[in-house]
């Protein structure tokens, strides 16, 4: 059986729709018009793998901000090991080198029947196709308690920015000895490793600075992702630092108390010097205005143009769809959207179509030279997108290979970023 390296990931999916995308269009015919809402990794891979073609369709992407902070490697910020600016990522590459217009305002409702997207400055857009890439959106009183106030008290640090320089100051001034609480939410949520991945780099920054401290890890869930390897590491890196508590052991957490920074669960109240409240989660506001998310609150899409089950001419991509066994990571949000790209390109300007390629590839850390990784690869079967030649690493693994990991993880950043933003 072939293992796809994740280099390998990386030249077969940007070539092979490099190749697809950069078809000419017949001289004279009108641009197709794509609009982008959302410059995360989902929005701006799309836009940026669309406007390869630039002479077939011209792309517009709308996003408030003006720069994207990746939540993925926010954990070795938090851990004091890489400086918040690293994360941050502009849009000029987009604009200069790709033609891409960029439109700093907020897409405020998604009109499909007209086919335009009305944005906070009052303006229309009209598109051919539109692409949404909304994210996740926290769902509404999914703690009792924990509402906007709180979450400047006791931050989630989920989306990425403001909420993580918060809870790195917390973590800084936080006392010797004193307990730091992580609530995890229930499945579905934004990558799955994290959690625990923060844990864990959190405790290496205790280590290092408040030896006393301890972290108590309250979970939604019975089990977690890659159980087996964090808890190895825990007890090799940090013993008697890190505790978790399942659900079935505290009955779940029910509320919060910002005013004395407690976590309540059915059982017992926990008391924290710092606490990382990570709320259950959803897809994003504007994609459950405008109905394209079903009762479960996320997105269902076809799995091979990732075009909405629920609105014909507009497509998702991200944290935000319902994605069958493909998790959401970073990753496959840049996979799901090279494959939507592929698919709109060949729609609008009648270029070959070829079987889409879907990965996931993700390094977790353990501690700061300790990391795994898994990579796997998807296809769709019976209308839902199915994992079917997977690597992850074992628990059996030696220290030179994790070591290798940990390195190799710098270098998937700059590239994968690179990729994403030019």
């Amino acid at each position: 059986m072939k293992f796809w390296t994740r280099r390998e990931f990386g030249r077969l999916t940007g070539a092979a729709l490099l190749t697809a995308l950069n078809q000419p269009k017949a001289r004279g015919q009108a641009k197709a018009r794509v609009v982008v809402i959302g410059g995360g990794i989902g929005g701006a891979t799309v836009a940026r793998y669309l406007a390869v073609s630039a002479t077939a369709i011209e792309v517009t992407l709308v996003e408030p901000r003006q720069s994207y902070t990746t939540c993925f490697f926010s954990n070795l910020y938090l851990a004091g090991l890489r400086p918040f600016k690293s994360l941050s990522h502009g849009y000029e590459a987009l604009a200069k080198q790709y033609g891409i217009t960029v439109i700093h305002e907020s897409a405020e409702a998604i009109h499909p029947a007209a086919k335009t997207v009305a944005l906070n400055n009052g303006s229309k857009l009209s598109y051919d196709r539109l692409v949404v890439a909304p994210g996740i959106a926290f769902r509404d009183r999914a703690l009792r308690g924990y509402d906007e106030a709180a979450m400047e008290i006791m931050p989630h640090a989920w989306n990425a920015g403001p909420q993580t320089s918060l809870l790195r100051q917390q973590l800084e001034s936080m006392e010797d000895g004193g307990l730091f609480v992580i609530v995890v939410p229930p499945n579905p949520f934004r990558c799955p490793p994290a959690p625990y991945e923060r844990a864990s780099l959190i405790a290496s920054y205790f280590q290092r600075s408040k030896p006393k401290a301890k972290i108590l890890i309250l979970d939604s869930k019975d089990s977690f992702n890659a159980q087996d390897l964090f808890q190895d590491a825990w007890n090799r890196h940090y013993p008697g630092m890190i505790e978790w508590l399942p659900a079935q052991f505290t009955g779940g957490v029910t509320a919060i108390d910002a005013k004395t920074r407690s976590v309540i669960t059915e059982g017992a109240t926990f008391k924290a010097a710092v606490a990382n409240v990570i709320p259950a989660q959803m897809a994003g506001r504007l994609v459950q205005q405008a109905g394209l998310a079903n009762q479960s609150g996320w997105c269902p899409v076809d799995p091979v143009t990732f075009e909405s089950a629920l609105q014909p001419g507009v497509h998702l991509v991200g944290d935000a769809i319902i994605g069958g066994d493909m998790p959401k990571s970073a990753f496959c949000a840049n996979s799901q959207a090279k494959a939507c790209a592929f698919a709109i390109a060949a729609d609008l300007t009648g270029s070959a179509r070829f079987p889409a390629h879907l990965f996931n590839t993700c390094y977790t850390y353990l501690a700061p030279d300790d990391a795994f990784s898994n990579a796997i690869s998807f296809k769709p079967v019976d209308g839902k997108l199915k994992s079917v030649i997977s690597f992850v690493s074992k628990v059996e693994e030696s220290s030179e290979v994790r070591r290798q990991a940990a390195r190799a993880a710098e270098g998937w950043y700059d590239a994968f970023t690179h990729d994403v933003f030019g």
